[in-house]
């Protein structure tokens, strides 16, 4: 599995692990890695490849969206989940930092395998969790210990959703937000005006001020 590695400095002191959507490549956020790079050069900083070939006939995927229901999803996330951990552990493991040092950053499916890593792995993988017009697989539901898993419950997670997203509905992440914020979780939510299933700048310029 391939990866592109923006930024490796000698003595790090955090780490940050982009993660596309499916169909896509490390590079379609090579320019989100690069601007991380610079406002963190203390960072390890790199944007994954998932493990394998996409349905659309290029680019990659964590797992299939050809037929995805509701019912299914969850099912492919599970198969595929030991896989995405193994990754961040190995990241974790080579730049000699760990779960709390960690941010997670996901654009769609990347999002939706960084949110589901919250409530399926028992082991704390990240401090941040970034979701970019993403989605919890299954809302999450009250009482929290079943929103996110014990270890996970310390986890910051921020929802960046365009409000003109046809691909994954905003109402997705807006919903999840609400009960994490019911249940005490720490949480945020950036709708941002007039962006479709895409990052811009101004959710760069979001993402930049929650880290």
């Amino acid at each position: 599995m391939s990866t592109l590695l923006i930024q490796e400095p000698s003595s790090p002191t955090r780490l940050f692990l982009l993660f596309h959507g499916v169909g896509a490549t490390p590079q379609s956020l090579a320019p989100m890695a690069d601007i991380l790079a610079k406002s963190f050069p203390n960072a390890v900083v790199v944007s994954i490849q998932a493990p394998d070939a996409s349905d659309f006939g290029q680019g990659y995927q964590w797992f299939s969206v050809q037929g995805v229901t509701e019912e299914n999803r969850v099912e492919r996330i599970k198969e595929a989940m030991p896989r995405f951990v193994d990754t961040i552990k190995y990241w974790q493991q080579k730049s000699a930092l760990n779960a709390e040092q960690t941010t997670l950053i996901g654009f769609s499916q990347g999002a939706i395998m960084s949110l589901s890593s919250a409530q399926m792995v028992d082991d704390s993988l990240a401090e941040k969790i970034v979701s970019l017009s993403g989605r919890f697989a299954v809302l999450p539901e009250e009482p929290v210990d079943s929103v996110l898993t014990h270890s996970a419950e310390d986890t910051k997670v921020h929802f960046i959703h365009g409000n003109q997203d046809n691909v994954i509905d905003y109402q997705w992440s807006k919903a999840a937000y609400d009960v994490l914020i019911g249940c005490g979780a720490r949480t945020t939510y950036d709708l941002i005006p007039d962006l479709a299933h895409s990052v811009n700048q101004a959710v760069v310029n979001c993402l930049l001020e929650r880290l």
